[in-house]
C-alpha cells in the first residue's frame, strides 16, 4: 500500500512539473521563422523587424504560435480556478522620427487572444483598440505602451511615457520614460531619440506583481523597475494567447519603429539578448555622396552649361508663379507655415476636380502633400488687407495647437498675393450638411445623429472651457461639422474664430456668422461670446433633428418658431425629420429639441453653458422647464425692434447694426436713378435710401458684387458712399403696385 501511495505521489509531482515547465524563445535579430507579420510590418535583409516607416500606417508582428499562459494542472481540477503563470520578456527597440522634435504614435508590447486586430484605426489606438472597444473587459488584452504623443483622451501624462494598459489605453499606471541609476537617481530618456533602448516586462504568478524596466542599450538592467504594479492578470488573460508588437504612425509625422531583438520565457527569466549579434539601424540623415567620377566630368560640365541658361529662365518663371508673402514677423511661425508650391502640387494646381465645396469665405480643395502623402483640405480665403494680418496669423497658429477628437485639426497656413490658405486634416465623409440636405440616397440614422450632436457639444466645451484660452468659433453650423471615417462629428473651419484669455472680456468686432445661426445680441453689440456660440449650437441642434435649415427663405419660416409652436401645443415630437420614420429614441429626441429651444433663447443669460449642455446630453443633469422662457417667434428681437431675417442671405457675411435695424425697400424704375414714391409710403417711418446711393454702393449692381440669386431676387454686396457702411442689397422684381 505504501509503495502505491509513493508511486501516485511521484506521478502527481511529475505532472505539476511538466505543467509548469519553462517555455521560451529568443531572437537575436529576426528571420521569417516563427514570426507572423501584419499591416506594413516587414523584416529587413539584415534582420531588423520594421513595424512602420511612414504615415497612416499600422504594423504588427506576433510570435506565430499561441502560448499557454495558465497552469494546465489547475484547469483540469474543477475545484481550482486556473491562474496565470509567471512570465518575462525583454526586447531592444528604436523609434526613429523624420524630425527630431516630432514623433508619431509609439510601440506597444501586447498579449492578445487574437492576431486579427483589423478593426483598429492607424492612429492613437496603436493598432490594438478602437473607439468602440477601448476599455472593454471582454478584450482580454494586456499591453505595455511606449507612447510618444500626449493624448488627453486617454489621460496621458506627457508626450514621452511608459504605461501598463489593461483592456484599453487609459493606463493603469504610467511614468515618464527613464530609469533609476545605481545611485537611485532618475534619468530621463526620450523614446523617439532614434537611440536603441531595452525594455523588460516581468509578471509573478504567485505574487501577482508586474514590473516594467527601461534602460539604454549597453548599461544592463537597472535594479529598480520604472513601473511596479500589484495586479492579478487571471481575469485578463485567457489560457491561450499571442504575444507580439503593434505600432501606428497617425496622419502627420513620418516615423519608423524598429525591434532589433526579443526574448520571452514562461515560468522563468527571459534569456539575455546577445547585443553583439543584433542588426544595425539604417543610417539616420543624408546618405554619403558617392565619389565623383572623373571620366564623366567633361560631359557633365558641358551639359551643366547648356542647362544653366534654360534653368535660370525656368526658375525665374516658376518663382514668380509660386511667389509668397513672407514678412519678418512670420519667421517665428515657421513650422506652421506651408510652402505655396507644396499646396499647389497637392491640389493639382487647385484643379476644379479637387474642389470639395464653396463657402461664403472661400473654396476648399482636397490635396495630398507631395512628400508625406498626407491627405489634407486646403481652404483659399481672400485677404487683401494687411491690417490685422499679424494678429490673425498668430491666432491661426494658436488654433493649430488645439487637440480634441471632435475638432478638425488645423495644420497650418500659407500667404500669397492677397490670399490666405488654411490647411486642415482631410475628413473623408465630408460635411454633415451634405447628409442632412443634399444626399437623398444617404441618410444618417438617429443613433448617428445623436453621436454627432454629443461630439460637437464636447468639442465646443473644449474650446470654451478646457483649453488654455477661450476660443469663440463664431460660425457653428452643420456645414462646418465634418465627419471622419467612423462618422464621428468634428467641428471645423476656424477661419472666423477668435481667442481671448479666461476671465477677460471680449472685444467688439465686425459681426460675422450665418443668418439663422447668428445670436441677436451679437448683431446688435458686435461682441462674440461663448453664449453666441451656444445660440448657434441651438440652431444646429434643431437642424440635425428636424432635417431642415434654420431659415426657409422660400416660405418665410424660421425653424425655431415652428419647433416652439409645436412645443406650445405639446406636439414637439412632430418636428422630427420625416426621413427618420419611427426609428429613434423619443426621450433623446425630445431632449435635443428642448435643448435646442433653450440654447436659442433671446436672453443670453438664460442659455446654458456648453458644460451644462454636455451634462444634459449625457444624462448627468436634468433639463430645466421651458415654460418661463421668452423665445422669439418673429425673428431676432432687439429691444423693441424685430428684424426680418428673410430679407438677408443665408451665406456668411459681415453685417452692421444699422443694416439689421432698418429695412430697404427702394424700387427702381427702368429709367436710371428714377424712383417710385407714393403717398402711402410716407406713413411708414422706415429709412428710405436713394437709388443712386445703392447704385454707387454696388458698383452699378455689378456681377462681381453679386452674392446670390433667389426665385424672385438677386442679392448684392455694397459699401454706402458716405458712411462707408457695408450692406446687403436685395433687388426684388415687383411688376405691379400692391395695396
Amino acid at each position: 500500500m505504501l509503495a502505491k501511495l509513493a508511486f501516485l505521489l511521484i506521478l502527481l509531482v511529475n505532472s505539476l512539473v511538466s505543467a509548469d515547465q519553462e517555455f521560451g524563445f529568443i531572437f537575436n535579430g529576426f528571420q521569417s521563422k516563427n514570426i507572423s507579420l501584419d499591416g506594413v510590418a516587414n523584416l529587413t535583409s539584415n534582420g531588423l523587424l520594421k513595424l512602420t516607416n511612414s504615415v497612416n500606417q499600422i504594423g504588427q508582428a506576433f510570435y506565430s504560435n499561441q502560448i499557454n499562459f495558465k497552469n494546465k494542472y489547475s484547469s483540469k481540477n474543477r475545484n481550482i480556478t486556473p491562474s496565470v503563470s509567471s512570465f518575462s520578456t525583454t526586447f531592444v527597440f528604436a523609434i526613429v522620427p523624420e524630425y527630431s522634435r516630432l514623433s508619431a504614435h509609439g510601440i506597444v508590447f501586447v498579449i492578445t487572444p487574437t492576431k486579427n486586430l483589423s478593426k483598429a484605426p492607424p492612429y492613437e489606438y496603436f493598432g490594438v483598440f478602437n473607439s468602440t472597444n477601448n476599455g472593454n473587459p471582454t478584450n482580454h488584452i494586456f499591453a505595455v505602451e511606449l507612447d510618444t504623443i500626449q493624448n488627453n483622451q486617454f489621460g496621458d501624462i506627457n508626450f514621452d511615457h511608459v504605461g501598463i494598459d489593461i483592456n484599453g489605453l487609459n493606463s493603469t499606471i504610467s511614468l515618464s520614460a527613464g530609469y533609476f541609476d545605481d545611485t537611485n537617481e532618475f534619468q530621463n530618456l526620450t523614446l523617439f531619440s532614434g537611440q536603441k533602448m531595452q525594455l523588460w516586462v516581468e509578471y509573478s504568478g504567485l505574487g501577482k506583481q508586474i514590473n516594467v524596466t527601461l534602460a539604454p542599450v549597453g548599461i544592463g538592467k537597472p535594479k529598480k523597475p520604472l513601473l511596479s504594479l500589484h495586479y492579478d492578470l487571471d481575469p485578463v488573460l485567457k489560457e491561450e494567447m499571442y504575444v507580439g508588437f503593434s505600432s501606428t504612425t497617425g496622419t502627420i509625422v513620418f516615423t519608423s519603429h524598429y525591434v532589433l531583438g526579443w526574448s520571452f520565457m514562461m515560468n522563468g527569466m527571459a534569456k539575455k539578448l546577445d547585443l553583439s549579434k543584433l542588426p544595425t539601424l539604417p543610417r539616420i540623415g543624408p546618405k554619403k555622396k558617392s565619389s565623383f567620377l572623373t571620366i564623366g566630368l567633361p560631359l557633365i560640365l558641358a551639359v551643366t552649361i547648356l542647362l544653366t541658361f534654360s534653368g535660370v529662365f525656368y526658375y525665374a518663371r516658376r518663382k514668380k508663379k509660386f511667389a509668397e508673402v513672407l514678412e519678418d514677423w512670420e519667421l517665428e511661425y515657421g513650422p506652421h507655415r506651408f510652402k505655396y508650391k507644396d499646396l499647389y502640387v497637392a491640389t493639382k494646381g487647385f484643379d476644379d476636380k479637387e474642389l470639395l465645396g464653396i463657402g461664403g469665405f472661400g473654396r476648399v480643395y482636397r490635396g495630398v502633400l507631395p512628400i508625406s502623402k498626407i491627405e489634407v483640405a486646403v481652404k483659399k480665403v481672400s485677404h487683401e488687407s494687411r491690417q490685422g494680418m499679424r494678429e490673425f496669423v498668430a491666432e491661426i497658429v494658436s488654433i493649430g495647437r488645439l487637440r480634441h477628437r471632435n475638432i478638425v485639426q488645423l495644420l497650418g497656413y500659407c500667404r500669397r498675393r492677397g490670399e490666405l490658405l488654411l490647411v486642415y486634416d482631410y475628413m473623408p465623409n465630408g460635411s454633415l450638411d451634405r447628409f442632412l440636405h443634399n444626399s437623398p440616397n444617404i441618410m444618417l440614422n438617429w443613433s448617428q445623429r445623436f453621436r454627432v450632436i454629443k461630439g460637437v457639444a464636447a468639442g465646443l466645451k473644449y474650446l470654451h472651457q478646457d483649453w488654455d484660452q477661450v476660443v469663440i468659433h463664431r460660425d457653428v453650423k452643420a456645414s462646418n461639422v465634418l465627419l471622419d471615417i467612423e462618422m464621428n462629428g468634428r467641428l471645423g473651419d476656424f477661419g472666423l474664430a477668435r481667442l481671448y484669455d479666461h476671465g477677460t472680456d471680449t472685444q467688439t468686432t465686425h459681426v460675422v456668422g450665418t443668418i439663422g445661426y447668428l445670436a441677436p445680441e451679437h448683431a446688435r453689440t458686435g461682441k462674440a461670446t461663448t453664449s453666441t456660440d451656444v445660440y448657434s449650437f441651438g440652431a444646429f441642434l434643431l437642424e440635425v433633428v428636424c432635417g431642415r435649415r434654420p431659415i426657409d427663405v422660400r416660405q418665410d419660416i424660421l425653424l425655431v418658431d415652428q419647433v416652439c409652436s409645436l412645443w406650445n401645443k405639446g406636439e414637439i415630437i412632430q418636428a422630427v425629420d420625416p426621413k427618420l420614420g419611427v426609428d429613434y429614441v423619443v426621450e433623446e429626441v425630445e431632449l435635443v429639441l428642448k435643448l435646442g429651444l433653450l440654447c436659442s433663447c433671446v436672453d443670453p443669460n438664460v442659455r446654458p453653458s456648453m458644460q451644462q449642455v454636455v451634462q444634459y446630453l449625457d444624462g448627468y443633469k436634468q433639463l430645466p422647464e421651458l415654460s418661463d422662457l421668452s423665445i422669439s417667434q418673429t425673428g431676432f428681437t432687439f429691444g423693441d425692434d424685430v428684424v426680418n431675417v428673410f430679407t438677408t442671405s443665408t451665406q456668411p457675411y459681415s453685417v452692421v447694426e444699422s443694416f439689421l435695424s432698418s429695412g430697404i425697400f427702394c424700387f427702381p424704375r427702368k429709367k436710371e436713378f428714377a424712383e417710385v414714391l407714393e403717398d402711402w409710403e410716407l406713413m411708414y417711418n422706415l429709412h428710405r435710401f436713394k437709388y443712386k446711393d445703392l447704385y454707387d454702393a454696388t458698383k452699378g449692381f455689378g456681377s462681381q458684387e453679386l452674392l446670390g440669386i433667389g426665385g424672385f431676387s438677386r442679392v448684392y454686396k455694397g459699401v454706402l458712399p458716405v458712411s462707408e457702411i457695408e450692406v446687403l442689397v436685395k433687388r426684388i422684381s415687383r411688376e405691379s403696385s400692391m395695396e
